[in-house]
């Protein structure tokens, strides 16, 4: 099994979603953060005075998926997040040893 986290542009969570449901993966959790890359935050103006915005609103997407589907979702969150411009976001893969599902005691991938 493998957890997909991608960390994508706000606008971009529902056409992930959309995207994820038309491969069958139905669970994820979203989560609002914060955070910079190369875009190294930005400058803004509020009531006159100028500031640094240093960290960017962004969405995190997790979804736990088996093997044979990972390489898959990565391809269709990077499809469906990519806007072609700076701070569109990244994906991260790794290794997941172990789920179980706390209603049922399912495990491993039956508990996906």
């Amino acid at each position: 099994m493998k957890m997909v986290m991608a960390v994508i542009k706000p606008f971009k969570l529902d056409e992930v979603r959309e995207a994820l449901t038309g491969l069958g993966i139905e669970g994820m959790t979203v989560t609002e953060v914060k955070g910079y890359g190369r875009q190294k935050g930005q400058t803004e103006i509020y009531r006159g005075a100028e500031y640094a915005v240093n960290f960017l609103p962004k969405t995190k997407i997790e979804i736990a998926v088996t093997d044979e589907i990972a390489e898959r979702a990565v391809e269709v969150i990077q499809q469906a997040a990519n806007t072609g411009r700076i701070g569109d976001g990244k994906i991260f893969v790794y290794d997941l040893t172990r789920a179980v599902r706390i209603r049922t005691g399912e495990a491993d991938a039956s508990a996906l």
